[in-house]
Protein backbone atom coordinates (compact mmCIF):
# COMPACT_ATOMS: atom_id res chain seq x y z
CA UNK A 1 0.00 0.00 0.00
CA UNK A 2 1.06 3.59 -0.58
CA UNK A 3 1.13 5.28 2.38
CA UNK A 4 1.71 9.47 2.66
CA UNK A 5 2.52 10.79 6.00
CA UNK A 6 3.36 14.53 6.76
CA UNK A 7 3.45 15.97 10.12
CA UNK A 8 4.48 19.63 11.25
CA UNK A 9 8.01 20.39 13.41
CA UNK A 10 6.28 18.26 17.00
CA UNK A 11 5.80 15.53 15.12
CA UNK A 12 8.71 14.98 13.18
CA UNK A 13 10.38 12.57 15.40
CA UNK A 14 7.31 10.38 15.30
CA UNK A 15 6.63 10.66 11.67
CA UNK A 16 10.60 9.52 11.12
CA UNK A 17 9.48 6.36 13.32
CA UNK A 18 6.59 5.66 11.64
CA UNK A 19 7.70 6.37 8.13
CA UNK A 20 10.70 3.46 8.70
CA UNK A 21 8.33 0.79 10.47
CA UNK A 22 5.79 1.14 7.43
CA UNK A 23 8.74 0.46 5.43
CA UNK A 24 10.13 -2.46 6.81
CA UNK A 25 6.50 -3.80 6.90
CA UNK A 26 6.64 -3.35 3.46
CA UNK A 27 4.53 -0.25 2.34
CA UNK A 28 5.61 2.67 -0.44
CA UNK A 29 5.66 5.56 1.84
CA UNK A 30 5.35 9.09 0.61
CA UNK A 31 7.31 11.47 3.14
CA UNK A 32 5.86 14.84 2.64
CA UNK A 33 7.76 16.75 5.26
CA UNK A 34 8.77 18.16 7.23
CA UNK A 35 12.49 17.14 7.33
CA UNK A 36 13.31 18.91 10.75
CA UNK A 37 12.13 20.48 13.88
CA UNK A 38 12.45 23.75 12.63
CA UNK A 39 9.06 25.60 12.82
CA UNK A 40 6.45 25.52 9.97
CA UNK A 41 2.80 25.93 9.76
CA UNK A 42 0.75 22.19 10.11
CA UNK A 43 -2.36 23.61 7.33
CA UNK A 44 0.52 23.30 5.02
CA UNK A 45 1.44 19.47 5.42
CA UNK A 46 -2.59 18.59 6.03
CA UNK A 47 -2.87 19.87 2.41
CA UNK A 48 -0.55 18.55 1.05
CA UNK A 49 -1.63 14.98 2.40
CA UNK A 50 -5.01 15.85 1.56
CA UNK A 51 -3.64 16.42 -1.93
CA UNK A 52 -1.85 13.16 -2.42
CA UNK A 53 -4.55 11.61 -1.29
CA UNK A 54 -7.44 13.31 -3.73
CA UNK A 55 -4.71 12.83 -6.81
CA UNK A 56 -4.16 8.88 -5.86
CA UNK A 57 -0.16 9.46 -5.28
CA UNK A 58 -1.38 7.94 -1.87
CA UNK A 59 -3.75 5.36 -1.19
CA UNK A 60 -4.24 6.10 2.86
CA UNK A 61 -2.39 8.72 5.06
CA UNK A 62 -1.25 9.65 8.25
CA UNK A 63 -0.88 13.13 9.29
CA UNK A 64 1.02 13.88 12.64
CA UNK A 65 1.22 17.44 14.38
CA UNK A 66 1.41 18.19 18.31
CA UNK A 67 -2.74 17.25 19.22
CA UNK A 68 -3.52 16.19 15.66
CA UNK A 69 -6.39 18.13 15.86
CA UNK A 70 -4.86 21.15 13.20
CA UNK A 71 -3.56 18.96 10.63
CA UNK A 72 -6.56 17.05 10.80
CA UNK A 73 -8.61 20.13 10.42
CA UNK A 74 -6.50 21.29 7.54
CA UNK A 75 -7.05 18.05 5.92
CA UNK A 76 -10.33 17.35 5.83
CA UNK A 77 -10.90 21.06 4.13
CA UNK A 78 -9.94 18.78 0.37
CA UNK A 79 -13.46 17.33 -0.14
CA UNK A 80 -11.43 13.99 -1.94
CA UNK A 81 -9.86 13.20 1.97
CA UNK A 82 -11.86 11.81 5.13
CA UNK A 83 -9.09 12.65 8.23
CA UNK A 84 -9.96 11.13 11.30
CA UNK A 85 -8.20 11.87 14.85
CA UNK A 86 -7.52 8.95 16.62
CA UNK A 87 -6.04 7.98 19.88
CA UNK A 88 -6.37 4.22 20.08
CA UNK A 89 -6.87 1.35 18.06
CA UNK A 90 -10.55 1.34 17.94
CA UNK A 91 -11.34 4.70 16.49
CA UNK A 92 -8.52 3.92 14.26
CA UNK A 93 -10.34 1.04 13.01
CA UNK A 94 -13.97 2.13 12.89
CA UNK A 95 -12.89 5.32 11.10
CA UNK A 96 -12.23 2.96 8.49
CA UNK A 97 -15.25 0.29 8.98
CA UNK A 98 -17.80 3.18 9.82
CA UNK A 99 -16.35 6.37 7.87
CA UNK A 100 -14.66 5.23 4.84
CA UNK A 101 -11.79 7.05 6.32
CA UNK A 102 -8.66 7.72 3.76
CA UNK A 103 -6.54 9.43 6.78
CA UNK A 104 -5.98 9.55 10.34
CA UNK A 105 -4.43 12.02 12.26
CA UNK A 106 -2.72 11.86 15.88
CA UNK A 107 -1.27 14.05 18.40
CA UNK A 108 2.37 13.47 19.15
CA UNK A 109 2.31 15.13 22.15
CA UNK A 110 -0.66 12.80 23.58
CA UNK A 111 0.43 9.59 22.01
CA UNK A 112 3.77 7.20 22.45
CA UNK A 113 5.10 5.23 19.55
CA UNK A 114 4.03 1.85 20.17
CA UNK A 115 -0.02 3.44 20.46
CA UNK A 116 0.34 5.23 17.43
CA UNK A 117 1.84 1.87 16.06
CA UNK A 118 -1.15 -0.03 17.00
CA UNK A 119 -3.60 2.49 15.85
CA UNK A 120 -1.81 2.51 12.15
CA UNK A 121 -2.25 -1.15 12.39
CA UNK A 122 -5.39 -1.10 12.88
CA UNK A 123 -6.88 1.52 10.52
CA UNK A 124 -4.68 -0.13 7.69
CA UNK A 125 -6.11 -3.62 8.19
CA UNK A 126 -9.46 -2.61 8.35
CA UNK A 127 -12.20 -2.21 5.65
CA UNK A 128 -14.98 -0.14 4.96
CA UNK A 129 -18.43 -2.33 5.76
CA UNK A 130 -20.49 -0.20 2.70
CA UNK A 131 -23.97 -0.73 3.46
CA UNK A 132 -25.92 1.81 5.61
CA UNK A 133 -22.64 3.58 6.13
CA UNK A 134 -22.43 4.43 2.62
CA UNK A 135 -25.33 6.99 2.56
CA UNK A 136 -23.95 8.75 5.75
CA UNK A 137 -20.50 8.92 4.02
CA UNK A 138 -21.88 10.13 0.87
CA UNK A 139 -23.39 13.10 2.99
CA UNK A 140 -19.69 14.02 3.80
CA UNK A 141 -19.09 15.04 0.43
CA UNK A 142 -21.62 16.86 -0.08
CA UNK A 143 -22.74 20.80 0.63
CA UNK A 144 -23.79 21.36 3.87
CA UNK A 145 -27.60 21.80 3.70
CA UNK A 146 -29.24 25.44 4.77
Amino acid sequence: MRIAIASDHAAVSLKAVLAAWLREAGHDVLDLGPEDTASVDYPDYGFKLATAIADGSADRGIALCGSGIGISIAANRNPACRCALVSEPLSASLARVHNDATAIAMGARLIGEEMAKACVEAFLSAEFAGGRHQLRVDKLSTKVPA
